[in-house]
């Protein structure tokens, strides 16, 4: 449970915290907080649906196997296909982030830093799934340490008068806001797509799942509150690196040397944790045909899926080449929320589907009504994106049907499996 607690938390704090708030504040101003709370309240109900369907089907592909099994195919390949690109781009701007943070002390470029840095994690993915969960567990509690330290510490010299006027904007910056920012809590299901390899899967998914958002929730929340009672508003708007201009107020020169590492501690485990979980996407789709059958070779003794983790990393690479900092975050928000709508509308539909093979032993509270209130909340934030991202994510999800209509025929029946028997790579 501690390592799935570990590589959901892990998966979500990241640029989320440490680039995206000044980007956000210039957008809402200090109601910013409030969109931070709105955001982890809209993905609550989808994380509760996400833990049923794991309990009921602990397979890899996590919402591509949800989905497929309990709608369709053709919904399932939007879902397959949209997951594993908004992961790989999450994990392109979490390590264009390493790159952000450590050009202060090296002077090497952002993302030629991201492209090495890439590189390691493929091959760390490579070497085993539990060397990829040890390494979560052991970052991830060194960053809450470091983090908890600094937000204590910032809380000290608040100046109350920065959070006037508190909404210049109106509600409806706040919900776009929530919606440009829904990319941090990207990572709350990326222990779906591994929940093949996770021991007592039953017990261990939906504890270290909750906990995990609602951890990562208080913390976001915190922390933003902390550094927008420390930043003047024109120094916020304008900086990539709030965390380490807020701890050098709080803290001098060794809270910016803190905040530093938290950063890279935060983008390490996001982009571990998600190339890991994007990588047994193409794994699941192509079991089911969808994709082919190369993606499923392993040329390691270890089990590892080699081919897909090497294309997942290769689309990471092309995305941090050739996309900028805001696009990513605003097509992988948008592509993000889609998959989470359809996992909330497959626990609906299981609902009142007779399958004697659906038996989840976690049971989302107050179905339909939360999910059906999640699934508008969703659409209602992809409404406020932006317009080329909205224009791609269409093009995208037209893309990927069509690709199923070229499949369908070749595809196996659609029946929900009993869960797996245990296996030897568990985290």
């Amino acid at each position: 449970m501690l390592d799935v607690f570990m590589i959901t938390t892990g998966s979500m704090i990241a640029a989320g915290l440490f680039v995206l708030p000044g980007i956000a504040f210039a957008r809402t101003g200090p109601s910013v907080v409030l969109a931070y709370g709105i955001a982890a309240l809209i993905a609550l109900p989808t994380i509760l649906s996400a833990a049923e369907l794991s309990t009921a089907m602990p397979r890899a592909g996590g919402i591509y196997f949800f989905v497929s099994r309990g709608i369709g195919y053709g919904a399932g390949s939007l879902a397959g296909f949209a997951r594993w690109l908004s992961i790989s781009l999450k994990c392109a701007y979490a390590l264009l982030g390493i790159g952000i943070y450590s050009y202060v002390f090296t002077g090497v470029a952002a993302k030629f830093t991201a492209v090495i840095v890439c590189l390691i994690f493929i091959f760390l993915n490579l070497a085993g799934i539990k060397l990829v969960g040890i390494a979560q567990v052991i970052l991830t509690s060194v960053l809450i340490c470091v983090l908890t330290y600094l937000a204590v510490g910032g809380i000290a010299s608040i100046n109350l008068a920065y959070f006037e006027p508190f909404s210049p904007e109106g509600f409806g910056s706040i919900l776009s806001t929530a919606g440009f920012i829904f990319i941090s809590y990207g990572g709350m299901l990326a222990i779906t797509g591994l929940a093949e390899e996770v021991k007592r899967p039953r017990r261990n998914i939906p504890l270290g799942m909750i906990l995990g958002l609602i951890f990562t929730g208080l913390i976001y929340t915190i922390v933003v509150f902390v550094i927008v009672g420390n930043l003047e508003a024109s120094v916020l708007i304008n900086t990539l690196t709030p965390v380490a201009d807020t701890a050098g107020i709080a803290h001098g020169r060794i809270g910016v040397l803190l905040a530093s590492l938290a950063a890279l501690l935060a983008f390490v485990t996001t982009a571990n944790a998600g190339i890991a979980s994007a990588s047994r996407y193409p794994l699941a789709m192509s079991r089911d045909r969808l994709l082919p059958n190369l993606l499923l070779r392993s040329h390691f003794n270890n089990g590892m899926p080699a081919v897909s983790i090497l294309f997942t990393g290769f689309l990471i690479l092309v995305a941090i080449i050739f996309l900028e900092l805001e696009a990513l975050v605003e097509i992988a928000s948008s592509l993000l929320m889609l998959t989470y709508i359809l996992t909330n509308l497959t626990v609906i539909i299981l609902k009142y589907k007779v399958n004697n093979n659906y038996q989840p032993t976690f049971h989302a509270p107050l179905k339909p009504w939360l999910q059906a209130l999640s699934i508008a909340g969703l659409l209602l934030l992809i409404t406020q994106v932006s317009f080329m991202a909205i224009i791609v994510s269409i093009i995208f999800c037209l893309a990927a049907y069509s690709w199923y209509l070229l499949k369908a025929k070749q595809l196996p029946d659609n029946i929900i499996p009993l869960p797996p028997k245990p296996k030897n790579r568990h985290i």
